[in-house]
């Protein structure tokens, strides 16, 4: 059986959800996530044609996301017609489950080389644009599950389940912010990370002629305690805020996946491969506890514990899921999102999954350790994990 290995994994700058305002809001969704294929085909000295299959997260498949947005970033660049693409919604986890999914078509036999990636453009096709008669089963009369609630909602049940408090969740945030502050600095994520010239647009919304060059996340703030508790919760009575969620956000990202023989033959290094990777199920009643459930049916899988994990990514998508993971695990916190997460960098949600392990990679590398655990909440209550291991 082929060995499916990652040779190398690539993201765009992570800008702000928002139009006119956010830095990539200029540039069709499609077009940027053909940005993370083209990065990841020429920086390895790749032909078009040599990408067999391609998979895709992506959450709102509606506007110009829909219709197979990952075939149709593909013929963006008209390069070549012969690569077959497919879009994944696994909500949140989507572009996690891509990597699981090309990982296995690899190990398989099927291919010997494929992309496995993820795009969000937010400021252009909102969450919730694919709802076009309401949120699938969730508001119906015969929902069999017990008041499958909002992700606000739900995610604050998980802090009354726990006992977090607000200050527990807004010193999280902090420290996000500050490790993404420290990552930039230290230069931590410019392996990862390529430049992508991007369209500015005037108050109209239309673009004005002129570019800039975006190289850098747009989401991190000087934040203090201070700040973060002059907010106020997103719903009556709880603990989370805009500062302690995750940011709505633009970007994508894509992992490019060869067996070791094709690798070897083409003369590239394999860095990692995933020991395994779970799409599981979760309680309805608190939705975002996803992580939880998929860590322990890794555990479950790999026979492995906390203690064989070097890193851990958690996606941020509220303070409060990573916490409740990091309690129900007795988590070392200094080895969990080193880099801060999804409330510093942003969270276009169906790319974050390749993201996670664009940055778990490179950070393995930057440290000289060994693997890393990956995990995240989603949309329908199903938490998405992965264990990677460097080669």
């Amino acid at each position: 059986m082929p060995e499916a290995v990652i040779v190398d994994a690539v993201r765009t700058p992570i800008a702000r959800g928002k139009q006119i305002a956010g830095h990539l809001s200029g540039i069709h969704a499609a077009t940027l996530l053909a940005k993370s294929y083209q990065a990841l085909v020429e920086r390895n000295g790749l032909s078009y044609e040599d990408i067999e299959q391609i998979y895709a997260g992506c959450v709102t498949q509606a506007g110009e996301q829909s219709n197979n947005i990952a075939r149709n970033a593909w013929l963006s660049m008209g390069k070549n017609y012969s690569t077959g693409a497919a879009s994944v919604d696994a909500q949140c986890g989507s572009a996690q489950t891509a990597n699981h999914l090309v990982s296995a078509l690899v190990q398989s036999g099927q291919i010997d080389i494929g992309i496995a990636a993820g795009v969000e453009a937010m400021s252009r096709v909102g969450l919730g644009a694919n709802a076009y008669n309401g949120p699938g089963f969730f508001q119906t009369t015969d929902w069999p599950w017990d008041s499958t609630p909002d992700q606000f909602t739900a995610v604050e049940r998980i802090v009354k389940n726990r006992g977090f408090t607000r200050q527990h969740v807004d010193e999280f945030a902090c420290e996000s912010q500050r490790r993404a502050k420290v990552a930039w600095e230290e230069g931590r994520f410019d392996r990862e990370v390529f430049a992508v010239e991007a369209p500015i647009l005037g108050e109209d919304g239309q673009p004005t002629g002129d570019m800039r060059i975006v190289t850098k996340d747009q989401g991190l703030r000087d934040t203090t305690m201070e700040a973060l508790a002059n907010l106020k919760p997103v719903i009556e009575g709880g603990i989370h805020t805009p500062g302690n969620a995750s940011q709505i956000s633009d970007g994508s990202a894509a992992v490019l996946w060869m067996s070791a023989e094709e690798a070897k033959a083409r003369g590239l290094k394999p860095r990692a491969r995933i020991i395994t990777g779970v799409t599981t199920g979760s309680d309805p009643y608190f939705l975002l506890d996803g992580p939880v459930n998929a860590t322990e049916l890794l555990f479950k899988k790999t026979g492995m514990n906390m203690g064989d994990i070097d890193l851990f990514e958690i996606n941020e998508a509220f303070a409060a899921v990573v916490l409740s993971w990091a309690q129900v695990n007795n988590a070392d916190m200094s080895k969990v999102n080193v880099n801060g997460g999804a409330i510093a960098i942003g969270h276009p949600v169906g790319s974050t999954g390749a993201r996670l392990i664009t940055t778990a990679l490179h950070e393995l590398e930057r440290q000289d350790k060994t693997t890393a655990l990956i995990a995240m909440c989603c949309g329908a209550s199903i938490g998405t994990g992965t264990i990677i291991e460097r080669i």
